[in-house]
């Protein structure tokens, strides 16, 4: 499915105006909980620490071995990384500026 489709249809609108409404960490992991499989949730913070560890200039094999993630993982998280969508990006940013107390 084309991605720019996939947001148009309505109930993957409610699903990020859902996200949006989340208040704190409380809401947001009994969001996921409810929402996916711990197994998905595992696999969406392994792909988060890959893009920050290729965001900070690791190579592949390191990032492979300091995460467990396949080469088909770090690969995909690197071209959504270097991509056009920009939400990995953005995220660390905000991670990076919270973590330096600028929020």
């Amino acid at each position: 499915m084309n991605i720019e489709k996939m947001y148009e249809r309505s109930d993957v609108q409610q699903l990020v105006r859902a996200m949006l409404l989340l208040d704190d960490e409380d809401d947001v992991r009994a969001f996921l909980t409810d929402l996916c499989t711990p197994r998905e949730i595992c696999d969406f913070g392994q792909r988060l620490q890959v893009a920050r560890f290729l965001d900070e200039g690791e190579p592949y094999v390191e990032v492979q071995a300091r995460t467990g993630a396949s080469s088909t993982t770090v690969s995909r998280v690197s071209k959504a990384l270097n991509g056009e969508h920009g939400g990995y990006r953005r995220v660390l940013i905000k991670l990076e500026d919270q973590e330096r107390g600028r929020t």
